[in-house]
């Protein structure tokens, strides 16, 4: 087996006149991306009023973001900005595993956020009884060795095959079937396992979210205060949202690979790829900032003890060198 000492990323096929301005949108997005999810994340880790369930699993998807976004927007924007395409073989089965894992875990993370809601509303006087400090550490546990177990056969399956022929992948980051397609082993079990693989994950997951709305809304619409109605609905709404940024492009990008590039063009196929682990993490800590009452106003708290202090600190130095 011959194992290539580098590959090298293509970018988008058929879009490189649109790099530069795709490097700059990537490079807009990347930094919300960090600074949003890294705000959520301070927010809710230093103030005690947030240390509720939902709000430690939204902590853990605003890393997630992070992870899912680092592992390959600065990879991208290098490619799409300067042409340095070139990235060596351990570093493109580590961005892959990273990919695949990240997406694994905030599917998981989207199930427990849903149950979190089902039994806030439906069951809330055995909320805290239910979602114990013990129980919200083994959700996340289970969430992450999930992951593990179904991404770590994926990489490994694909990195053990042989590799004799064009070192080119036709992708703007290490793909799982982007890569698989280099080897010149057949490369149909490997895709049918991450088919399967995926299916399995986000099938049982979106299964057991959709009926646990179900259950949520019909228990919503069953209160008599239109108020208690509406906060409900607010906060499943930010969920809502969410999930639909998640799931509806990355079922996309997955199927749309196997009908082909007949049925829908490669730089399609890339392009939806590409945004799939770029607008989630971008748009996650915009929704979940401007819904959740709680972190909207500890962020406006936050940016106005920001400004007053750096006003009150920029009188105080003039008022210093005044004669």
């Amino acid at each position: 087996m011959e194992i290539p000492a580098t590959f090298f990323l293509v970018g988008i096929p058929g879009l490189q006149s649109l790099h530069f301005w795709l490097a700059i949108s990537l490079s807009v997005m990347y930094t919300i991306a960090l600074l949003g999810n890294t705000l959520v994340m301070t927010i809710i880790w230093v103030d005690s009023t947030l240390q509720e369930p939902m709000y430690h699993f939204l902590c853990i998807l605003a890393a997630v973001d992070i992870v899912m976004a680092s592992s390959v927007v600065p990879k991208m924007v290098s490619i799409f900005s300067s042409g340095d395409n070139s990235i060596s073989f351990s570093a493109c089965f580590t961005q892959m595993y990273f990919v695949h894992a990240a997406t694994a875990v905030e599917t998981g993370l989207l199930l427990a956020m849903a149950f979190d809601r089902y039994v806030a509303i439906c069951k809330p006087l055995h909320y805290k009884r239910i979602l114990t400090p013990q129980v919200m550490l083994e959700m996340s546990v289970v969430i992450i060795i999930r992951a593990v177990i179904f991404v770590t056969p994926l990489s490994w399956m694909v990195s053990h095959l042989p590799f004799c022929g064009s070192k080119v992948v036709l992708h703007s980051y290490c793909e799982h079937i982007a890569v698989a397609k280099l080897t010149c082993a057949d490369p149909k079990p490997s895709c049918l396992y991450g088919l399967i693989a995926s299916s399995i994950i986000v099938g049982s997951d979106v299964a057991f979210i959709a009926v646990s709305y179900n259950l949520t809304l019909q228990a919503v619409f069953v209160l008599s205060s239109k108020n208690a109605q509406l906060k409900a609905l607010s906060t499943c709404g930010s969920h809502m949202g969410v999930m639909a940024l998640y799931y509806l492009p990355g079922m996309a990008s997955v199927y749309v690979v196997w009908l082909g590039e007949d049925t829908v063009p490669l730089y399609t196929q890339v392009l939806l790829a590409d945004l799939y682990l770029v607008i989630p993490p971008t748009l996650n800590p915009i929704i979940y900032g401007l819904r959740i009452k709680q972190i909207r106003e500890r962020m406006w708290s936050m940016l106005m003890h920001c400004l007053f202090d750096h006003s009150n600190l920029g009188s105080r130095t003039q008022s210093l060198f005044r004669p």
